[in-house]
């Protein structure tokens, strides 16, 4: 480890270097996963900026309390929080629906919340769990608020993706992990879904004026990282000074809801409060064209 006075130099090189005074008064925001972490890091940022936030949670119980914390800091704010179990399409279909009865636009919405390396699971439905979740439950919520994002246009759909995407495959004969499970390697495929989906969205949705992003908020300190195993713990532990706050990891989505749309990229990657690339997977057309299908197919959707 770096000797101590050194740390404050070595940090900054991990730590984005952007701020804005943008204003969101008026618009509305959901951020899903958002009673923990970036995701309530990303809340409280577009609350203080004025914008109505729904914080989208599993755990209602954690999510009032996240949205009453928010409260007691940003003077004013307008949150909610509402229930969402993105491992389930019966509850993602109940908060779309409430979405629908309680909200007139929607400008902004950041597809946040996830498990990571996890033990072999499944969601309600059936699929495996980092995939089902990370993937398909945020794939079938854009497609429920679609309709809605069109109406409020322009609009933004933020997936929240990480550079584990690089080590992706997306195994089409065994989505469901069941021939050959490895909890790093699903997170990898569920990340680099996450790119793929972003690049095929933008493609569609950019003449209804709905335009899309994945950002890698880098390695950051928040209970994602529960399951992962005591040895990798202590190396996150040894190289503490590139990890980031929740704080710091939710600047690269606030910067791809506020960054004025001509110095956007439709489509793009960004990490570091700046454009990126995905690695070579994450750029695949195919992949991404058959990716969409297949989500389509085991989600029963028609979404052209």
């Amino acid at each position: 480890m770096p000797p101590t006075g050194n740390m404050d130099v070595i940090r900054a090189l991990f730590v984005p270097k952007w701020s804005s005074d943008v204003r969101l008064n008026g618009k509305t925001a959901i951020v899903t996963g958002a009673n923990t972490g970036i995701g309530k890091e990303t809340a409280k940022d577009l609350a203080s900026r004025g914008a109505r936030v729904i914080m989208a949670c599993r755990d209602m119980a954690k999510g009032e309390q996240a949205a009453r914390d928010i409260l007691r800091v940003v003077k004013g704010a307008k949150v909610v929080a509402r229930q969402l179990d993105l491992g389930d399409t019966k509850s993602i279909c109940q908060f779309a629906e409430n979405v629908y009865d309680n909200e007139k636009t929607l400008h902004y919405l950041v597809n946040n919340a996830g498990v990571a390396i996890c033990p072999f699971a499944k969601t309600v439905d059936g699929y495996e769990m980092q995939f089902g979740v990370n993937h398909l439950g945020h794939f079938f919520l854009t497609f429920l608020l679609l309709d809605l994002l069109k109406h409020s246009a322009p609009s933004r759909v933020i997936n929240v993706s990480s550079a584990a995407h690089a080590m992706g495959k997306i195994q089409f004969d065994d989505l469901s992990g069941e021939k050959d499970y490895h909890p790093v390697r699903a997170y990898a495929q569920s990340k680099l879904a996450n790119v793929l989906f972003t690049r095929e969205l933008a493609k569609r949705m950019e003449a209804f004026g709905v335009t899309a992003y994945a950002v890698d908020p880098g390695a950051v300190n928040t209970e994602i990282t529960r399951h992962i195993r005591r040895p990798l713990v202590d190396l996150f532990k040894t190289f503490s000074f590139m990890i980031k706050t929740p704080a710091e990891g939710a600047l690269t989505i606030i910067y791809c809801v506020c960054n004025p749309e001509s110095q956007m990229v439709n489509g793009g990657y960004y990490k570091d409060c700046a454009g990126g690339e995905s690695c070579r997977a994450g750029q695949d057309d195919a992949t991404a064209l058959k990716l969409w299908a297949m989500s389509c197919h085991l989600l029963g959707i028609r979404w052209r």
